[in-house]
């Protein structure tokens, strides 16, 4: 069975209607502090690729043929290649920006994705993220935790109670205190590699 990660048109409906509810000024947030050579890394139906300003270089990727299918429609002159963010298909130090949208939550390894975010960043580049987390406490982190894998299987991939900003500090990034925001269980924030 399918998620609804992997049925573009219903990802792009849900993602407009939470876009209409708020999401769409955190978007234009992630993409407008992207600048130089830009990895729109889970770029998937290509929402964020018309938000970038001229002069910013992007390359999406995306594990899915059908969303990137989409995404062409979106921005045909964005390069847009089908990869996995296990193993990303570009020489170390390729990037001045990693722009992440709702995607963490569903890389099967996260930790290994983030190495591999940070060997193709360069050395004073930066991850733009936005995510949402796990509940810190209360009725919805336990509805989270229960409910997790039927979430997942629902929505074709999602841990929805994963702590995925612990997760980016573990694999080696600074997260900067005066660019994160907290709403509720969803982050945005910038994070550079410790070297």
């Amino acid at each position: 069975m399918r998620g609804v990660e992997q049925i573009p048109w219903l990802y792009d409906a849900c993602c407009a209607l939470c876009e209409r509810l708020g999401l769409g000024r955190w978007r234009r947030w992630l993409v407008d502090g992207a600048s130089g050579s830009v990895l729109d890394i889970g770029c998937g139906t290509g929402r964020n690729l018309p938000l970038y300003r001229p002069g910013v270089r992007v390359v999406g990727i995306d594990v899915s043929a059908d969303a990137l299918a989409r995404a062409r429609r979106r921005r045909p002159d964005v390069p847009l290649v089908r990869g996995d963010a296990h193993a990303l298909p570009f020489r170390a130090q390729s990037f001045d920006t990693v722009v992440s949208a709702l995607v963490f939550c569903s890389v099967p390894d996260a930790a290994r994705g983030l190495g591999e975010v940070r060997r193709v960043l360069r050395p004073h580049g930066t991850l733009r993220m936005l995510e949402h987390v796990r509940a810190t406490r209360g009725l919805k982190a336990r509805v989270q935790d229960r409910w997790q894998p039927l979430w997942t299987r629902i929505t074709g991939g999602c841990h929805w109670n994963r702590d995925t900003e612990a997760t980016v500090a573990r694999a080696g990034f600074g997260i900067d205190a005066d660019e994160r925001r907290a709403r509720g269980d969803m982050r945005r924030f910038v994070a550079r590699p410790l070297r």
